[in-house]
C-alpha cells in the first residue's frame, strides 16, 4: 500500500514545478502578492545582508548571536542545502515541516489573485512571501534576511528593516549584473532606504558607490568595516578564525574555517554593535557567546572520515579563490580528490583557474538543477586528466577511491554541489542552524 502524501511533500513538489519556470527579476509581483496577504512586511524590523559573497554567513552569525541573546528571530536565506525548510529558520532553527507547507499554500493561494498581466511568481518570490508571512506569525524581534540576486530588483528589496548590510563586491551572475564592479556595487546598495544604519566590508570603488547610494537615499550612518572600523584577523585553522574590532577593542572567534570568514565576523559584530545601539541585546559579550556557537553547514564543513570531505559552496571565482587558500594547509601533504559542479552560467574559466592550485585530480559531476553545467562541457575545459560523474553520489563514490583512507575530498563549485554532497554523506541540516558544533 502506497504511503500518503504528506503536506509539506505537495510544496515542496509545488515548489519545483515553480522552480523549473525559471527567474524573471522586478518587484512588480512580489509587490502584488503581499498586497493580497495583506501586507505582512509592514513594520518588521531587522538586518537585510547583501553582497557577492558572505551573506548567508553573516546571516548565520547575527542569527546565532541574536538568539544567544535571548532574542527571538526570523531568517530568511537562500539557497538551501538539503531541505526547503532550511529557507525559514525560526530562533535558530528551520520551521517545521507542516508549518512550512501551511505557508506556502497560503502564498500559492494569494498568488492566484494577483494580476494575470504580472505573471506567476517565481519560486523565489513565493518562498520570500512565505518568510515574510512566517515573521508577521511570530512577531520576532529581528527578521534577518539574505539578498538574492543583485538587490535592486531582488523580492527582498520590498523590505525596510532598518539595518542594511552590504558585505562585499566581486563579479558574478555576469547576465544579470554585468561585469562592473562600481555597477554592482551599486544593484547591491539599492536596498538602503531613508533612515537606514549601513554597515559594508567593501572597499575601494566598490565603497565609494555604496557611500554615495547610502546618503542620496538618506541613510542615517553608515560604517566601512576596514576603512572607519578598524579591525585585524587571525586564522586558526580547522578551529575556525577570531578578530579583533573597533572601538573599544572587541576580540571574538567563530568555528567557521577560511581567513574570508574574517571579514564576515568582522562585519557582523560591527553589525551587533550597530543593533546594540538600536535598542537590541547584541552586546559584546553576546557576540563572543553566539559567534563562538554558530553552525552554518556547506561552508568550508569538514567531515571526518576515510577520507574526510571538506564541503564547500563556493559559486564564484573569488569564492573559489578564498577555499582554495583556505583548503590548502587544511588538506597539505595528502592526496586531494576534487568533486566540482557548478551552473552553467556561471564563469567557468574562473573558476577552474582559481581552482588548480588545490589538486590536478578531479571528478567532475552537475547537481540536480536544470541550471548545472554538463560534466563533459566542465572536463572539456580543464583540459584532460579529469573524470566524469552524472551525480554527486556517483562523484563521490569515484574521488573515495581515488584518495584513499589517508587522502581528502573536496566537494566545490555551488551550494547545491555542498547540499547534495552533504545529503550524500548522510548529515543533517536541519538540526539548528545555530547548534554548537
Amino acid at each position: 500500500m502506497a504511503l500518503a502524501v504528506t503536506a509539506y511533500e505537495r510544496a515542496t513538489a509545488a515548489l519545483g514545478a515553480l522552480e523549473g519556470r525559471g527567474m524573471k527579476l522586478g518587484l512588480e509581483r512580489i509587490e502584488a502578492l503581499l498586497t493580497q496577504l495583506g501586507n505582512p512586511h509592514a513594520g518588521l524590523v531587522g538586518v537585510l545582508v547583501a553582497g557577492t559573497n558572505g551573506k548567508g554567513s553573516v546571516c548565520a552569525l547575527l542569527d546565532a548571536v541574536a538568539t544567544t541573546a535571548g532574542l527571538s528571530t526570523v531568517m530568511m536565506t537562500k539557497p538551501h542545502l538539503v531541505s526547503w525548510r532550511e529557507r525559514i529558520a525560526v530562533d535558530g532553527a528551520p520551521i517545521a515541516e507542516d508549518d512550512f507547507a501551511g505557508l506556502i499554500f497560503g502564498v500559492l493561494d494569494a498568488a492566484a489573485a494577483i494580476p494575470g498581466e504580472l505573471g506567476s511568481p517565481t519560486v523565489t518570490e513565493v518562498v520570500t512571501a512565505a518568510g515574510i508571512v512566517a515573521a508577521r506569525e511570530h512577531a520576532p524581534d529581528l527578521l534577518i534576511t539574505e539578498v538574492g540576486l543583485g538587490g535592486r530588483l531582488d523580492s527582498t528589496n520590498v523590505l525596510d528593516l532598518g539595518v542594511a548590510v552590504v558585505t562585499g563586491i566581486a563579479i558574478d551572475h555576469r547576465a544579470e549584473l554585468g561585469d562592473d564592479i562600481a555597477g554592482i556595487a551599486a544593484e547591491k546598495a539599492a536596498i538602503i532606504k531613508p533612515g537606514n544604519d549601513v554597515v559594508t566590508g567593501a572597499t575601494g570603488v566598490a565603497l565609494d558607490v555604496i557611500r554615495d547610494a547610502a546618503e542620496r537615499a538618506g541613510a542615517a550612518s553608515l560604517a566601512a568595516v576596514g576603512t572607519d572600523i578598524p579591525w585585524r584577523g587571525e586564522d586558526l585553522g580547522r578551529e575556525g578564525v577570531g578578530v579583533e574590532i573597533g572601538a573599544p577593542v572587541m576580540r571574538v572567534r567563530t568555528p567557521l574555517i577560511g581567513r574570508f570568514q574574517e571579514r564576515n565576523l568582522a562585519v557582523a559584530a560591527q553589525v551587533c554593535r550597530v543593533l546594540e545601539r538600536r535598542g537590541m541585546a547584541t552586546s559584546d559579550d553576546a557576540i563572543r557567546r553566539g559567534a563562538a556557537a554558530v553552525r552554518w553547514p556547506g561552508r568550508m564543513q569538514w567531515l571526518d572520515g576515510t577520507p574526510p570531505l571538506l564541503v564547500d559552496g563556493c559559486h564564484n571565482p573569488e569564492a573559489v579563490a578564498a577555499m582554495v587558500t583556505a583548503a590548502l594547509p587544511l588538506c597539505a601533504g595528502r592526496r586531494t580528490v576534487i568533486v566540482f559542479g557548478a551552473m552553467a552560467d556561471k564563469d567557468l574559466d574562473g573558476m577552474m583557474a582559481a581552482l588548480r592550485p588545490l589538486s590536478g585530480e578531479v571528478v567532475f559531476t552537475r547537481p540536480s538543477t536544470v541550471r548545472g553545467a554538463q560534466p563533459g562541457v566542465l572536463a572539456a575545459q580543464w583540459g584532460g586528466g579529469a573524470l566524469t560523474a552524472a551525480d554527486v553520489p556517483a562523484a563521490l563514490l569515484a574521488a573515495r577511491r581515488l584518495a584513499g583512507e589517508q587522502g581528502v575530498v573536496v566537494a566545490c563549485g555551488s551550494l547545491y554541489i555542498a547540499g547534495e554532497a552533504l545529503a550524500a554523506a548522510g548529515v543533517t541540516t536541519t538540526g539548528g542552524l545555530a547548534a554548537q558544533l
